[in-house]
């Protein structure tokens, strides 16, 4: 398997979806604005959304891919098969429960996650039903997680990387064409969750059964393998999930704030994901079954040679993105938010946060490939320390950066943290000697400085004061955002030609 094309196929199914999550969130800003309504949703969908990536894609897919990469490689198809139906069974009972304790308990989940929601009793009892209505969604998002999980073993990376445009594609139909049927529009966006869940986990379905590893309904708790991915998954579920517990509490603070400040977060944190799920996830997703399998072949050396191909990836990748999201943030926003109910000023607001969100950028994506480092090798104490360090550190900055900056001080503590964050695992990983740089990282880091000082100077000089961005027409800003982008993609990539930069020298082939 050539995992550089690998990336290119997760990169390309997650690059559609981001731009079909843009155009949802397009669709979202222009129908509802940034306002009560907004803040209710986007505080409704991050309580299933936070436990959908604790319990599903975070905590559990770090623990389960290790171990099914065990059985396949080394007990044989009956036993994995085995493995599977157990883990699906417990997974899916679980998580039932957690749903339907969650439904119970919204109106003490909103007072806790977003508590200045409580002055006002509109907004509260708003919240409380949209949140209501999402939470099965992590019921279906979890057997999603499981599905990802088995395909992604298999090698079998487009599927499921393609999965989340469902999600997209029903959120954005709700909202153009269920919302004017309902007496409260911005519910259509509730039950649109709900509709993109289904739709997730019922197009993995067959291509689980044509590798024979559909999953039937059979429980068996004292089956070694499902205990040892509880048992790894337990402190997995803080170890991975982090940067979601921060943004649960970000929340608490914003909700504190003036209106709309959850929402200009929001849309800071959208832009942000899009280079984060199309480079960070895509080579953790692509990483870790082969770090996995690498480990189980006691194969040292090409362990941590992946890691170093992982870093290098990254780094050339990512901080041109950064780079690029600071530099460009009135562009972007106004070309893609400025529409409709959302105005100047919320343009104005949202750049603040993701100017600061931007600082972390590439501490974020250097965790996603980091991490797996730990968790390949059934090494989850280690992450859990650092994660709760890290998370301490976010909300000492949030308290000493929310004062003078307000909702931006927010995004910042967060940016900082995710550096911090990786900066430890990185020091955990070479204190074990699980991983060895490789030669020649300085001459690879001075060239991609200057890379980046052309491309700096290309969009700095290209983008032109705010005002252009504010006042111009919508396909105006689309053109001159699409010729300014292309132009600081091709310096930068022209230029790390011309210093000796060739695609080949990225081609890697991950473990069989």
């Amino acid at each position: 398997m050539n995992l550089l094309r690998a990336l290119a196929t997760v990169s390309g199914m997650t690059l559609l979806s981001r731009i079909l999550g843009f155009i949802r969130d397009f669709v979202i800003a222009r129908t509802f604005g940034a306002g009560l309504t907004t803040d209710a949703f986007f505080v409704a969908f991050r309580l299933p959304n936070l436990l959908r990536r604790l319990f599903a894609e975070g905590a559990f897919s770090q623990a389960f891919v290790p171990i099914l990469a065990e059985y396949k490689n080394r007990r044989g198809e009956v036993e994995t098969k085995r493995l599977v139906d157990h883990v699906a069974s417990v997974l899916f009972l679980a998580v039932l429960l957690v749903t339907a304790l969650g439904m119970l308990a919204t109106p003490a989940l909103i007072y806790v996650s977003a508590p200045g929601f409580a002055s006002d009793a509109e907004k509260f009892a708003l919240t409380v039903e949209l949140t209501r209505i999402t939470f099965p969604y992590i019921l279906c998002m979890s057997l999603v997680a499981l599905s990802a999980g088995i395909l992604n073993t298999w090698s079998r990376f487009a599927l499921p990387a393609f999965t989340p445009v469902m999600l997209n594609v029903a959120m954005i139909a709700g909202a153009l064409w269920l919302a004017p049927h309902f007496a409260e529009p911005v519910k259509a966006l509730a039950w649109s969750v709900i509709l993109g869940g289904v739709l997730q986990l019922g197009i993995q379905l067959p291509a689980l059964a044509r590798i024979g590893m559909l999953p039937r309904f059979s429980l068996l708790l004292k089956d070694e393998g499902v205990r040892r991915i509880l048992k790894l998954m337990a402190p997995a579920v803080l170890g991975v999930s982090v940067s979601q517990i921060s943004l649960i509490i970000n929340t608490i603070f914003a909700s504190f704030l003036e209106s709309g400040s959850v929402s200009w977060l929001y849309y800071a944190d959208r832009l942000m994901e899009f280079p984060a799920g199309l480079l960070g996830a895509a080579l953790g997703t692509i990483l870790l079954p082969s770090l996995a399998k690498t480990h189980a072949s006691q194969q040292h050396e090409e362990f941590s040679a992946l890691l170093d191909w992982g870093l290098r990836l990254t780094l050339m990748l990512t901080l041109p993105a950064a780079l690029g999201l600071a530099l460009l943030a009135v562009p972007l926003i106004a070309t893609l938010f400025l529409h409709g109910a959302f105005e100047a000023s919320d343009v104005l607001a949202t750049r603040s946060a993701l100017v600061a969100y931007s600082v972390g950028l590439t501490g974020l994506i250097l965790v996603k490939v980091l991490a797996p480092g730990f968790y390949a090798r059934q090494d989850i104490r280690t992450p859990v320390k650092i994660a709760l360090l890290t998370l301490l550190a976010t909300q000492a900055m949030n308290l000493a950066f929310i004062g003078p900056l307000r909702h931006a001080g927010l995004a910042l503590a967060i940016g900082l943290a995710s550096c911090l964050n990786a900066a430890l695992l990185y020091r955990g990983l070479r204190a074990r000697g699980a991983y060895n740089p490789q030669p020649g990282w300085g001459r690879f880091l001075g060239k991609l400085a200057v890379a980046l000082a052309v491309l700096g100077a290309v969009l700095g000089f290209g983008a032109g004061g705010d005002s252009l961005w504010l006042e111009a027409r919508g396909i105006d800003r689309v053109l001159r955002l699409a010729a300014l982008v292309g132009g600081g993609i091709a310096a930068y990539f022209a230029t790390l030609f011309a210093l000796g930069f060739r695609l080949r020298d990225f081609r890697r082939r991950g473990a069989s």
